[in-house]
């Protein structure tokens, strides 16, 4: 039963961080606007099992207009909502305030802030911080994001690459998008043989969707159930039949080693870095045959 709607506002990012998901980076494309804000929560409402919706990326806050009127349809419909971000826009407290004050009004759920070895090299003292520290002033439900916790203050260069390859090998990133592409090579490699599920997502019976600006309705980043501009989401929520889906059957029944069988790929004999390394190479692997279903081209960093 679909719950939650999380809105990819826009792919464009202050960053262009090495475990992205979606290969966000400043010179992205790809950004919504109310109108379509607006069409995708009248599709979600007519499901009557969505309470939860948020705005994420890329980086939201980039285009703050078009968040405070996402977050007013949101909120205007009875919804619960919420934001993830790296917190770039608190240069200052005093800044930090001006873009909060607003969304505090609104009245959120969830503010989580993205602030570790990828995205800070310093962890105490950075724009993530106090974004965080002025969250939790103003009272608003504010959360760290990290791949370390715990953190550490300033590094040096050397040591920075080392706490790098220790979250990499602690088995925190999941090799998606931009950080199969960039960080699997740091992984202890592993027998693609063994990765006979799905650990982290629940393909028969999803519970989240992620849709974009170009309407692509991902059941997990790359897979898609369709695209809500060419049908409505309801309507593409109930006729979705996991099994029969082209990518989902196959991970449904016997993980990526299956789907990467199914899909003719040959795995590297060297090893895959974990589940969502092989799924991710197995699936890039055949891109243009299944156009609709293995997209956007952002997770596959083809832009």
């Amino acid at each position: 039963m679909i719950t939650q709607v999380h809105f990819l506002l826009t792919y464009q990012c202050t960053l262009e961080c090495e475990h992205c998901f979606v290969c966000s980076s400043p010179l992205s494309e790809g950004t919504f606007t109310p109108s379509q804000i607006s069409a995708v929560l009248d599709q979600a409402g007519r499901l009557g099992t969505v309470d939860t919706v948020y705005f994420e990326g890329g980086e939201p806050f980039l285009f703050y207009p078009v968040l405070l009127e996402g977050l007013r349809q949101a909120r205007g419909r009875g919804l619960s909502a919420g934001i993830v971000t790296n917190g770039y826009f608190a240069t200052s407290e005093e800044n930090a305030r001006c873009f909060l004050e607003p969304i505090k009004t609104l009245g959120i759920s969830d503010l989580s802030i993205s602030n570790d070895i990828f995205h800070c090299e310093n962890r105490q003292d950075n724009a993530a911080r106090r974004a965080l520290d002025t969250a939790r002033e103003m009272g608003l439900p504010a959360m760290v994001l990290a791949l370390d916790p715990g953190g550490s203050g300033p590094e040096t260069r050397a040591s920075l690459r080392e706490e790098k390859k220790g979250v990499i090998s602690g088995g925190s990133i999941m090799f998606r998008g931009r950080a199969a592409a960039k960080l699997s090579r740091y992984a202890e490699a592993r027998d693609w043989r063994q990765f006979t599920s799905c650990p982290y997502e629940d393909l028969r019976n999803p519970s989240r969707l992620h849709v974009d600006a170009y309407g692509n309705l991902q059941i997990c980043q790359g897979i898609c159930m369709g695209n809500v501009w060419e049908r409505p989401l309801d309507e593409l929520v109930r006729d979705y039949s996991p099994r029969n889906h082209t990518i989902c059957g196959p991970l449904i029944e016997g993980g990526p080693a299956q789907l990467a069988k199914n899909l003719g790929y040959t795995p590297p004999e060297a090893g895959v870095a974990d589940a969502c390394h092989l799924c991710w190479l197995a699936r890039k692997s055949v891109r243009e045959k299944f156009p609709g279903i293995l997209a956007p081209a952002q997770v596959y960093c083809d832009r």
